[in-house]
C-alpha cells in the first residue's frame, strides 16, 4: 500500500526510523526438542517424539491441530520454513523492518484451546513459558513475552501468572481464542483475570484460523479457504469480546487491561453500535453494566494486523476515530507469518503526526507499562 501525503515546508515529516515502533504481535517458533527440557514427565516424552515428526506450517499433531490438508495447495503462501527460532534472529529481523520492541506470541500454541487433555495442556503451558523466558526474554531486553494461560485449567493458569508476575521479560498474558469453549466471559476464567489484574499484567486475546463445528467459528461450512480465513479470526474475536462485555468482566475486574489481536479493525465500530442497540432493549438482563457497552469497548485496545487496505486510506483513519482508537490502537505485524504487515503499511496512513506516533509505539508502551528500551515500569 503506497500513500502519498503532502508535507508542509515548515516541518519535515518524521520517518519511520524516527519513531519508537512497538510490534505487539510477533511469533517465535516452538521447538519441541528444546521445550521438552522444560516439560514434566510423561509429557516430555511426547515432545521428544514430536521432534522427530516432519514439520508443517502451523499443523503439527499435539501442538497445533490443523486442517491445512483440506485445501488444494498452490505455490507460494504458507511456508513452514518461514519461522524465527532464536531470540537473536528475531531481534535482527525486526530491526530490518524498523521495529524496536517485539511482543512475543507462540506459533503452534495459537491453537492450544483445541487440545482435549487437560494435564497435557497444563504441562505445555509450563514448558512453553519457562522456555520462552529462559531462551528468549532473558536474552534480549527488546523482546517481551506474553505467557500462555491455558483455558483448560484456569486455576493452574492463575498460578502461572502469579509465578511470572514480576519477571522483567513478561509484559502480558496470552489467552488462546480460536475454538475456545466456553467463551472467555465465563466466570470459570475469573481466576485468570484476577491474577492478571493483581499482577498488573494485561491480557491479550489472539485468534487464528481454525475449522471447528461450534460457533463462534462455524467455518466448517465454507467451500474455500478464502471464505474461511476472511471471517475466522474476526468471528472468534467478536464472539469473545461480546461475551466479555455482556458478562461483566470489566465490572468484576475494573483495573484489567485488555487487547484484541489479529482480527483487524474495521469491525469494531459496528460491534460497539450493535451492543448499544441490544443494551437499550435488554439492559434489565445485565443490571451489573453501569454504562453503555460501547463505553467498555472504548477501554479495550485493538491491534492493527491484518490491517485493512481500503481504496481510500482515509476510510481506515475514520474507522479508528469512530471507536476512539487514536489512544487504543496498537501496531502489529504478525512477523514472520506469510501474511505479515510491514510497519510502513500503517505508518503511511494519513494520520496526524501525534496519532501516528501513538499507534506505532506510544500506545503500546502505555498498555504494557514499559519504557522505550523495553524495561518494565511496574515492578
Amino acid at each position: 500500500m503506497v500513500i502519498g501525503i503532502a508535507e508542509t515546508p515548515e516541518r519535515r515529516r518524521e520517518s519511520l526510523e524516527d519513531l519508537v515502533v512497538v510490534d505487539v504481535d510477533v511469533h517465535l517458533h516452538e521447538i519441541p526438542a528444546e521445550m521438552a527440557k522444560y516439560c514434566a514427565m510423561p509429557w516430555r516424552k511426547s515432545l521428544e517424539f514430536q521432534a522427530t515428526i516432519p514439520e508443517r506450517y502451523l499443523d503439527s499433531p499435539g501442538l497445533s491441530p490443523g486442517q491445512d490438508g483440506l485445501w488444494a495447495p498452490f505455490p507460494g503462501g504458507h511456508d513452514a520454513t518461514r519461522t524465527v527460532r532464536t531470540a537473536r534472529q528475531m531481534v535482527e529481523e525486526l530491526r530490518e523492518i524498523s521495529v524496536d520492541i517485539g511482543i512475543l506470541f507462540p506459533d503452534h500454541l495459537l491453537k492450544m484451546a483445541l487440545l482435549p487433555q487437560v494435564d497435557y495442556a497444563v504441562a505445555l503451558m509450563h514448558a512453553y513459558n519457562a522456555w520462552m523466558v529462559d531462551q528468549w526474554c532473558s536474552r534480549e531486553q527488546t523482546l517481551k513475552g506474553c505467557i500462555v494461560a491455558c483455558p483448560q485449567d484456569p486455576l493452574a493458569a492463575a498460578k502461572e501468572i502469579e509465578h511470572y508476575a514480576k519477571d522483567p521479560g513478561i509484559v502480558g498474558v496470552y489467552l488462546p481464542t480460536a475454538a475456545v469453549a466456553p467463551l472467555w466471559g465465563h466466570r470459570l476464567y475469573d481466576p485468570i483475570y484476577q491474577a492478571a489484574q493483581d499482577a498488573d499484567l494485561p491480557v491479550l486475546f489472539h485468534s487464528v484460523a481454525t475449522i471447528h463445528p461450534n460457533f463462534p467459528h462455524n467455518t466448517h461450512g465454507f467451500e474455500t479457504e478464502m471464505g474461511q480465513h476472511t471471517v475466522g479470526h474476526a468471528f472468534s474475536i467478536i464472539a469473545n469480546l461480546v461475551d466479555v462485555v455482556t458478562t461483566g468482566v470489566m465490572v468484576r475486574f475494573p483495573r484489567l487491561r485488555i487487547a484484541f489481536t489479529e482480527a483487524g479493525l474495521s469491525w469494531v465500530p459496528f460491534i460497539m453500535h450493535r451492543l448499544d442497540k441490544e443494551y437499550l432493549e435488554r439492559r434489565r438482563e445485565v443490571p451489573y453494566l453501569t454504562q453503555r457497552p460501547s463505553r467498555y469497548v472504548r477501554q479495550f485496545y485493538f491491534a492493527t494486523q491484518p490491517v485493512e487496505e481500503p481504496e481510500n486510506p482515509q476510510d481506515l483513519v475514520d474507522i479508528i476515530r469512530l471507536y476512539g482508537g487514536e489512544d487504543t490502537t496498537l501496531f502489529a505485524s504478525d512477523w514472520p507469518h506469510h501474511d505479515f504487515d510491514h510497519p510502513r503499511k500503517v505508518y503511511q496512513l494519513p494520520f496526524r503526526p501525534e496519532v501516528r506516533r501513538k499507534i506505532m509505539g506510544e500506545n503500546a508502551l502505555h498498555f504494557f507499562q514499559i519504557d522505550a528500551q523495553g524495561k518494565r515500569l511496574n515492578i
